[in-house]
């Protein structure tokens, strides 16, 4: 996203303008409009006819799933959008993604059928049960050339008859929706179905992948895919360096996969599964690469996920982009990438258990769209809008502090009065249902509709150019623009129902080891009662009635969910008591309040509370509450002033359920040893040196890292390593991301022949050495700097009435030097690091694994004490 920033600041200084003259990428990406009618228009029509029937049913396992979980009608069509639904966003991974952000994603090497069984170990997805490699038993495919080098799924003897043709019929015209919810003002009592078209919610079918869904592209050309691969089975032509098409030297570092001119067979998406799909800890596969389905959980979030280098994979690693994305550990992404602010904020995948008993907030302050029945006299569409062919089908814009949430537990719906705080900083603040359709739109749903406009571009420095900074997108517009939102929200209650249903309840250690033992040679029961004596038998007799009062004394102000004013004394609580009023009578304490904590009394990694998506004027400022922007600034964060607005600067603290189950630990998952899969394919470890001497610097000799375990055995190991390095702060060494590739960033006017690369004032490629912070890259104000840099020179008055005239001589200083010798840009900007850290950086925090210094002094019987009591939650 920031290819040819720097370029564009020598630009800026030598030209005196703010747009840089630099090599870049032609790309095609209006003509991908092509394929046929509008969306809507397509929609409508679809919605006339069924899918083709195939000869495997690929919902059969869903139903399973849902009948061995006890879903009710409601709960199993949310479970099948959370896992099937893409809404439209095959085009954005297809086309959009690559063309106007300019990240590139080698979906062949990530799902290639010939490397099936080392795609969990390479990227930590999940590979889909009903799926198989061509050419193996029982298989329908025979040959890679069938499936174009993917799995065949089922479904597939459809989809493949489209590839290249139009007239394909979405699976998701033939869902089956849950009966309507009277008290829904646009079911008019229940009596009237005006829900969108299911087709728009795009199913597709597997790639192989839970997750990620493939459609057959009508665009695809078979002749010119052949002569460029040479085979149907074989994308080595499509993913090769662009060099053999163009001949130019810097384009032996861009994959063809840039080349909007070729069409590759399939158009990829990625439904809200993709990174929340995972592995059931009381029934993990024997073989995590050969799951069967009922291995497989939908909510508890995947923690072996490498989906930041899944999104960076047809990028090489000398790129900026690369290294400033694709660094995030496993089961960590970061929701800023693609809406980036600027700011190295990756976040654990929310672990979606026990939502039920998730805490709500009563009185937030929230602006948003609710549903009406008519907007009376209103006309004016940005404050309300009723969509055309439906009858009192409206919604109306206001503020309120007086929001529920409606939950179906066990098939009785419960009001509950308040709105979650959902993402780490609870920026995700107004409401369940909102919380949700905000995902689609993170893996890009409705892009071209409503968001993408409102990026930041990372290549515009102009700051009267569209695209300087980010701006806020309008959910009704979209809702109005957007088919896919419209097929989504309707359904969005089903979502809900299926986050409190069964296959979010907890998943005890106690009944995980019950299961391996039933799986075994014992017959013999196993309780609660089995887990607290053998627990006690590791940690010392009495550890875990110990651990419960050191739990009251010091952890359970913040990690619990019900407040002594409610609950009585912690010192005297059952933590894990069952609710009374549920009717699966899971826990009562949900183990976190979600409250926001000041970042500075946590003293974890800081960079994560500084997201700036949800400030008033940015992209999701839609998806905040009033009162979470209106919170107090935190006064003691060491960064500038300008930053601690909008709320920002708290954590969000997690629940403790299960975490045996979950660790490492923390928003980044830092505290705790690497994990990484270590697969048979070397060019696809990912796994990077993170350990630091007090310098900053890598340590020659690195711990080896722990390769992906999710069985019961491995995950409880994993949970003591973890929580002896949370209790040990001083043992924990330190963590910090650093660049493992130079960067090279090419500058350079392409002459008219289109061949040879000019030097652009003698300065033709930035080189930036492999052991640079990627922190530091991912924060970097750029433009701030690069405005300030022109301003020193052209305009030094305006800096002074900007406040900045302490800044000025340092500024002109830089801008001489990079004037005088602009081959020495990097070393004169490393030169300069101290100043640009602190004046246009983000966030200076590097080291990953600090802070949550809680329970560090306490005596070490208590911290086995305690992480014993924790195992049993």
């Amino acid at each position: 996203m920031k290819r040819n920033l720097f370029a564009a600041l020598v630009a800026t200084l030598i030209l005196g303008t703010g747009i840089g003259v630099f090599h870049q990428r032609s790309v095609n990406i209006g003509d991908a409009h092509a394929q046929g009618a509008p969306a809507g228009l397509l929609a409508a029509a679809s919605a006339q006819a069924l899918p083709e029937a195939s000869i495997i049913d690929q919902d059969a396992p869903y139903h399973e799933a849902c009948a061995r979980e006890g879903l009710s009608e409601s709960e199993c069509v949310g479970r099948l959008i959370w896992f099937k639904a893409t809404a439209g966003n095959d085009r954005f991974h297809t086309y959009t993604f690559q063309q106007r952000i300019g990240v590139l994603v080698d979906w062949f090497r990530v799902l290639r059928a010939d490397q099936r069984d080392d795609r969990f170990w390479a990227w930590g997805i999940i590979n889909d049960p009903s799926c198989c490699k061509p050419g193996d038993p029982d298989c329908p495919a025979k040959s890679a050339a069938e499936t174009y080098g993917f799995d065949w799924c089922p479904g597939d003897d459809v989809l493949l008859k489209y590839v290249g043709k139009p007239g394909y019929i979405d699976p998701a015209c033939g869902l089956k929706d849950a009966a309507l919810d009277p008290d829904d003002p646009h079911s008019q009592g229940g009596k009237v179905d005006q829900r969108h078209s299911a087709c728009d919610l795009k199913f597709g079918t597997s790639t192989g992948a839970l997750g990620i869904r493939k459609f057959p592209n009508p665009r695809f050309d078979a002749a010119k895919w052949q002569a460029l691969n040479g085979e149907s089975g074989s994308w080595s032509g499509f993913d090769s360096p662009l060099i053999a098409k163009t001949g130019i030297e810097s384009d032996q570092r861009v994959s063809r996969l840039a080349d909007g001119s070729v069409e590759p067979p399939f158009l990829i998406g990625t439904s809200c599964g993709s990174c929340h799909i995972a592995f059931d800890p009381l029934n993990p596969p024997a073989d995590p690469a050969h799951p069967r389905w009922e291995n497989i959980k939908g909510l508890i979030g995947n923690q072996y996920t490498r989906m930041s280098e899944l999104l960076g994979s047809g990028l090489p690693m000398s790129s900026l982009e690369y290294q400033m994305f694709a660094h995030a550990r496993p089961g960590v992404t970061d929701t800023s990438a693609i809406s980036h602010d600027q700011v190295n904020n990756p976040g654990t995948i929310n672990a979606l258990i026990n939502v039920a008993q998730r805490p709500v907030f009563k009185g937030e302050v929230v602006t948003k769209w609710r549903k009406a029945a008519s907007c009376g006299s209103e006309s004016d569409e940005s404050k309300c809008w009723c969509e055309p062919g439906r009858d009192g089908k409206c919604w109306q814009r206001s503020t309120r502090n007086d929001d529920v949430t409606p939950v179906n537990l066990g098939g009785k719906k419960v009001v509950l009065p308040g709105v979650h705080h959902i993402l780490k900083g609870g920026e995700d603040s107004t409401g369940a249902l909102e919380a949700i359709q905000r995902v689609y739109f993170n893996i890009g749903s409705c892009s071209e509709q409503c968001w993408v406009n409102h990026l930041a571009d990372m290549r515009e420095v102009d700051p009267e150019q569209r695209g300087f900074g980010q701006t806020p997108f309008d959910i009704g517009q979209c809702r109005r623009d957007c088919p896919n939102f419209r097929a989504v929200e309707d359904r969005l209650q089903n979502v809900l129902d299926f986050f409190a249903s069964a296959e979010s309840d907890q998943t005890d250690l106690y009944a995980a080891l019950a299961n391996v033992r039933q799986a075994g040679t014992s017959s013999v029961a196993y309780s609660r009662a089995d887990l607290v004596r053998d627990l006690e038998t590791e940690f010392g007799a009495g550890a875990v009635g110990r651990g419960q009062l050191v739990f009251a004394e010091n952890c359970a102000r913040c990690h619990s969910s019900i407040p002594e004013s409610e609950g009585g004394s912690f010192n005297n609580r059952d933590f894990a008591a069952a609710s009374e009023a549920h009717p699966r009578k899971i826990r009562a304490d949900f183990l976190g309040n979600d409250q926001a904590t000041p970042v500075t009394e946590v003293g974890t990694f800081r960079c994560r509370s500084l997201h700036s998506n949800h400030k008033a004027g940015n992209l999701y400022m839609e998806s905040a509450s009033e009162t979470l922007r209106e919170r107090p600034v935190v006064a003691d964060i060491p960064e500038r002033d300008e930053l601690k607005d909008a709320g920002r600067g708290y954590m969000r603290n997690v629940s403790l359920v299960n975490i045996w189950a979950t660790a490492p630990f923390m928003h980044n998952n830092a505290i705790g040893p690497e994990i990484c899969g270590k697969p048979a394919n070397k060019a696809n470890d990912f796994h990077r040196a993170r350990y630091v001497d007090s310098g900053g610097q890598l340590l020659a000799q690195q711990p080896d890292c722990l390769r992906y375990d999710p069985s019961v055995e491995g995950r409880f190991d994993l949970y003591k390593l973890s929580m002896f390095e949370l209790l040990h702060p001083k043992e924990r060494g330190k963590k910090r991301t650093l660049t493992n590739a130079d960067l090279l960033i090419d500058v350079g006017i392409r002459p008219l022949d289109g061949k040879t690369e000019k030097p652009l004032f003698g300065f033709g490629q930035v080189k930036i050495p492999a052991g640079t912070s990627a922190g530091f890259l991912n924060g970097l104000m750029h433009k701030q700097l690069i405005g300030d840099l022109f301003l020193a020179k052209r305009h030094p008055d305006r800096l002074e009435a900007a406040g900045k005239a302490s800044l000025l001589p340092t500024l002109q200083t830089i801008a001489d030097e990079i004037i005088k010798n602009p081959s020495r840009f990097v070393d004169i900007l490393r030169e300069q690091r101290d100043f640009i850290s602190a004046n246009y950086q983000t966030c200076t925090e590097e080291i990953e694994n600090q802070g949550h210094r809680f329970g560090e002094d306490l005596s070490e019987a208590d911290k086995k004490a305690l992480t014993a009591f924790l195992a049993t939650l």
